[in-house]
């Protein structure tokens, strides 16, 4: 049976943002083609939703959809100024929430977390919301850590993300959490974007945009990923792109927001946890594979940024069809 996904939305919602769940999840298939995930949007009452485009959404469903519901998106919408001021949920909103079940999974896109955060479901937590909204959350919210710097956070039953494109980068997460990293990267490549990028990469506050007369890095970035299991250096990176090592940093800052090194990292971070999930190769070449040399140095990469072993991250993420078959 589908897991069901019921999308919540409320008056100022942001079309595009709506989309997302729906666009994402619909791509995730199993091997007979079928589809993993059943995506219907709500809203209060069942009536049209005015959107923050100057138009009216037209839904199938009521709240009542939140009681059956696996996972509950709360789309993008514009926060009233009541909410934003007070920090006090919608008297109809709290009496939707209400109907969620208690071990049902919740998502945020954008400004709903203020909307979580109002009804106490981030209380202790870390959370995120779009840039330009975080001094203003933690004010009225102070309990939950807020950190601006990623595109989103995964609580394990919450989750929240910046907004804008980071739910796409979200529900591919989320996919890649329930089925693996197989069924998330086609998923992506139906719907023509990158497989992934991780939570923790930076949103876009605010960054310089290059000038057209400037080279972009895409090229040597491309290059670098083709040669994951060699030894690359900033200084080859730089080479390759005819540039000093530090105009090279800077451009690629610009256009990645992050640094060569770090996405180098985040890369081969990448590969290693999508053949761990998708192969049987025995730890030792995955480390080779990768680029990290040896498995201890894989183990050490695993532990700080994952939190377990490589061993255990397979345990805990092989895809379904795959989970009879035994690690090494």
């Amino acid at each position: 049976m589908p897991h069901r996904v019921a999308v919540l939305a409320l008056d100022g919602v942001m079309p595009m943002d709506l989309g997302i769940p729906a666009r994402v999840l619909n791509e995730a298939l199993d091997p007979a083609g079928e589809r993993l995930y059943a995506v219907t949007t709500c809203s209060l009452g069942g009536l049209p939703v005015r959107t923050n485009e100057g138009f009216r959404i037209v839904v199938d469903d009521d709240e009542s959809l939140l009681e059956s519901a696996d996972t509950v998106v709360i789309a993008t919408q514009e926060p009233g100024e009541h909410l934003l001021t007070t920090g006090e949920l919608p008297a109809p909103v709290a009496a939707a929430f209400a109907r969620i079940g208690a071990g049902t999974r919740i998502v945020s896109l954008c400004t709903s977390a203020f909307l979580l955060a109002a009804a106490g479901l981030l209380e202790g937590l870390r959370a995120t919301t779009h840039w330009a909204l975080c001094d203003r959350f933690t004010r009225l919210f102070p309990g939950v850590e807020v950190d601006q710097d990623v595109l989103f956070v995964d609580n394990g039953r919450i989750l929240t993300a910046a907004g804008g494109a980071a739910g796409i980068d979200l529900f591919l997460h989320l996919v890649r959490r329930d089925h693996g990293a197989t069924v998330a990267g086609a998923a992506a490549r139906r719907c023509v974007v990158a497989p992934w990028r991780e939570g923790g990469q930076a949103q876009f506050i605010e960054h310089p945009v290059p000038e057209e007369s400037d080279r972009s890095t895409s090229a040597t970035r491309h290059w670098a990923l083709s040669r994951l299991a060699e030894p690359v250096t900033l200084q080859d990176m730089a080479d390759h792109a005819h540039m000093s090592e530090r105009t090279f940093t800077r451009r690629f800052r610009a256009e990645v927001a992050t640094s060569p090194l770090q996405w180098l990292l985040q890369s081969r971070l990448a590969e290693a946890r999508r053949l761990l999930e998708s192969s049987d190769l025995a730890v030792a070449r995955i480390a080779t594979a990768c680029g990290f040399g040896d498995p201890v140095a894989l183990r050490k990469h695993f532990h700080t940024h994952l939190g377990l072993s490589p061993l255990a991250y397979r345990h805990a993420h092989r895809a379904p069809a795959q989970a009879g078959t035994a690690a090494r």
